[in-house]
């Protein structure tokens, strides 16, 4: 299959892709088949807990590495979070497999916009898009097979760092502060509703996400912590007026080395 955007006069690439292939866009799933999978203890793989905190030079966005089946661990080394473009990108919660095609169809619609329009969309354009991709989910939402993102950019006009959170249905809101969603999102929340301040810095933020992880990974059994044994930590991305930049893992594992010895003394007392 291959779509050449000089091909077709709307920059909409899920509407062509429907179109065109409409197979690969299947948006329903009979509830009996998922029924079937799931008294036969068939489960679909879920990731679990992402978080997004906006700080003084943009946003981090995190990630867990877990995905579950039923009471199981399903996978480990799974990725919940992906670039959509050099200034933003999306964190996935729920059925992996789904979460995973709609991240990648999302990055595929930005780079499809821009090259029919030969213009950036704007973080709230692209925001409105992944809305509208939610929205065409909807009937494999209802039916269990669910995806919970939080999209994350830094807005080169207003010059700072923007979170969206979204509902199954597609509704947006847009974040000041911070979200966290998925399984353990309740308690990343709690977590960052104690440490965050407005206009912290690198060093503070990074701090305060991966305290929230651990508090959710600590809480919640379906998100997994810093895997020491296997070399195994969250995924982390900074988004800054200089781009979307990987946080290394000798720094994510330094940084939950410092986390075990504060609350080691906390014990200890």
């Amino acid at each position: 299959m291959l779509l050449e955007p000089s091909q077709y006069s709307t920059s909409n690439f899920l509407g062509i892709l429907k179109s065109e292939y409409p197979d690969l866009v299947k948006l329903d799933v009979d509830p009996s088949l998922i029924n079937s999978w799931r008294n036969n203890g068939l489960n679909a793989l879920e990731g679990t807990t992402i978080v997004a905190t906006v700080y003084e030079d943009g946003v981090v966005i995190a990630g867990d590495r877990q995905a579950t089946a039923g009471f199981q661990v399903g996978e480990r080394r799974i990725q919940k979070v992906f670039d959509v473009d050099e200034h933003s990108a999306i964190a996935v919660a729920g059925v992996a497999s789904i979460c995973i095609e709609m991240a990648k169809l999302f990055q595929v619609q930005v780079e499809f916009y821009e090259k029919i329009e030969g213009t950036f969309l704007s973080l709230e354009g692209k925001a409105n898009y992944l809305s509208n991709m939610l929205r065409s989910n909807l009937q494999l939402a209802v039916q269990g097979l669910i995806v919970i993102p939080i999209f994350a950019g830094y807005d080169l006009s207003r010059k700072c760092g923007h979170i969206y959170k979204y509902d199954i249905a597609g509704g947006r809101y847009e974040q000041e502060d911070y979200d966290a969603e998925g399984s353990g999102g309740k308690d990343a929340r709690s977590s960052l509703k104690k440490l965050y301040r407005p206009d912290m810095s690198r060093e503070d933020i990074l701090k305060i996400v991966v305290a929230a992880l651990w508090d959710a990974a600590d809480e919640d059994l379906g998100t997994a912590g810093p895997d020491l044994l296997r070399n195994i930590f969250p995924t982390i991305k900074t988004i800054t007026h200089s781009g979307v930049e990987d946080v290394d893992e000798s720094e994510i594992k330094d940084l939950f080395t410092d986390l075990f010895e504060q609350l080691s003394k906390q014990l200890s007392k």
